[in-house]
């Protein structure tokens, strides 16, 4: 059902990216949408792991230098029939953790120093199961090139702006209509947005029960996230940012009410109750 729902929102997003680019500049602006947002995805499908690393200041680890947490990701890797990723430690107070990487062969596991403190050797295997089940359901390519066609169309709807403030084309044959250019500016980024976000969520619930899977017991992801979560509200983390938050097991950003609404995450409880819910 996961797939199925996510399958269906990046139609929709890809079809919003299609239509901004028809508005903006007719069938000339479709082509120029779509070479731009494959331009954008080979870059980020090559990169996109590099950038985020070196963003947080991930420092790579070998056995000797944290054998536990090297321990955990190797036993669940190979329970997972997948490549030992690579591993990194973010020198960080917030406990939180991510994967990054463009295929199961190139993967990394990042945790934050801080999540090393306050977990116990289940809650962090249930973390780790949480990011390895994130490499091996690929959600990590499906969330950049979600957030990378959101991206896209918001540049589109930043173009069609610069174009009516200067005097852009009017309607012709080739060119877009006005009308459509100023309902695309408005609508396209924030349904791009929403959608973008709704396959973040998606995928979260579809990472929770693989993870819990893989750890052995649901109870240790669910004991994690409840720690993890009110440690984020407390503990900002460095460099944190909107592009990236859809990233980490939990939020990085604090905040309610809006920020809520348009969160990259499910609810807490709802996925705390999933797991607590689950048989094994």
């Amino acid at each position: 059902m996961n797939t199925l729902k996510t399958m269906f929102f990046m139609v929709i997003l890809t079809l919003i990216l299609v239509w901004a680019g028809a508005a903006l500049g007719g069938r000339s602006g479709m082509t120029m949408a779509l070479v731009f947002a494959l331009m954008m995805n080979l870059f980020a499908y090559w990169f996109s792991d590099k950038i985020i690393l070196k963003m947080y200041r991930a420092k790579e680890v070998k056995e000797h230098e944290s054998p536990e947490l090297y321990s955990i990701v190797r036993r669940l890797a190979q329970k997972a029939e997948m490549p030992m990723p690579r591993v990194y430690i973010i020198n960080e107070d917030q406990p939180n953790a991510f994967a990054t990487g463009r295929n199961p062969s190139h993967a990394a596991v990042a945790v934050t120093t801080g999540i090393m403190r306050i977990l116990s050797r289940e809650e962090l295997e249930g973390v780790i199961g949480h990011e390895l089940a994130h490499v091996k359901h690929r959600d990590i390519l499906i969330s950049t090139i979600a957030a990378t066609i959101a991206g896209a169309i918001s540049y589109l709807a930043q173009m069609a702006q610069w174009a009516m403030i200067f005097g852009g084309r009017h309607d012709d044959e080739e060119g877009g209509s006005p009308v459509a250019a100023l309902v695309m500016m408005i609508v396209g980024p924030i349904a791009a947005m929403l959608i973008q976000m709704a396959i973040s969520r998606s995928r979260e619930y579809a990472a929770d029960s693989g993870g819990a899977r893989l750890a052995g017991n649901p109870r240790y992801l669910a004991s994690a996230l409840k720690k993890l979560h009110m440690a984020s509200q407390r503990i900002p983390l460095g460099n944190a940012t909107p592009a990236t938050a859809h990233m980490f097991i939990v939020n990085p950003l604090s905040g309610g009410g809006l920020l809520k609404l348009f969160s990259t995450h499910p609810p807490m409880e709802e996925r705390v109750a999933r797991l607590e819910g689950m048989t094994m």
